[in-house]
């Protein structure tokens, strides 16, 4: 999973509601009469905003469960069966 530090979506979105007001505005300027069908498009910045932070928030390794296959690995105790890794493999890409 990559995470962006940068926080370039939120960015993005600013961006993308920037254009949409000049949009409007030009459209509005230019004597539009009014019979003519307009829209606005816009993206609720405070859910966006929300996913952004539960992402940045979120670990990118849950090392618990890397320590755990570590210690089973170690010791001997995880049994890979090739024939079930092969199956999966094969049903994933089916």
């Amino acid at each position: 999973m990559r995470i962006d530090l940068y926080n370039s979506a939120a960015s993005q979105i600013a961006s993308e509601q920037s254009s949409q007001k000049i949009a409007a505005d030009k459209a509005a300027n230019s004597g539009l009469s009014g019979t003519e069908d307009r829209t606005t498009l816009t993206s609720d910045s405070s859910s966006v905003a929300s996913l952004v932070s539960t992402a940045l928030g979120s670990p990118e390794v849950r090392q618990n469960l890397v320590d755990s296959l570590k210690s089973a690995v170690s010791s001997g105790q995880y049994d890979l069966n090739p024939d079930k890794i092969a199956a999966s493999m094969v049903d994933d890409h089916a």
